[in-house]
């Protein structure tokens, strides 16, 4: 039996973290969930997550600010980060990436591009 891939989930909408968690266990994901950026950093203390989904647009620090913080940290500058945000006007997705995003989701998620990305991402960080 393989070991679940561990997924963080940093979202500051509580219905958002709710309906993710459902998709992402059905798939057979775990999922760590942080509703901002201080949660997110004290998870990281103690769990390396496989990838980590980040809401862009959450009070106090921002997605882009914390994403560019976790990306300095040796130890989780190859974890993937899939940018996940309503976000959809012309340069977002650009300023996501700028900021250290490997990958960029809109909202509302699709689930087949959610999972072709996880799929893709952890694939990769496996090897």
């Amino acid at each position: 039996m393989t070991e679940k891939s561990v997924i963080l989930y940093v979202e500051d909408n509580r219905e958002n973290r709710i309906l993710l968690r459902r998709v992402l266990t059905a798939e057979g994901y775990d999922m760590i969930e942080a509703a901002n950026a201080k949660e997110a950093l004290q998870i990281i203390k103690d769990t390396l997550p496989d990838l980590i989904l980040m809401d862009v647009n959450m009070p106090e620090t921002d997605g882009y600010t914390l994403t560019a913080q976790i990306k300095t940290m040796p130890d989780f500058a190859k974890v993937p980060i899939i940018a996940v945000t309503a976000n959809v006007m012309h340069g977002d997705r650009e300023k996501s990436l700028q900021a250290g995003c490997d990958g960029y989701i809109q909202k509302p998620i699709d689930i087949d591009i959610l999972t072709k990305q996880l799929e893709k991402f952890l694939s990769r960080n496996m090897q």
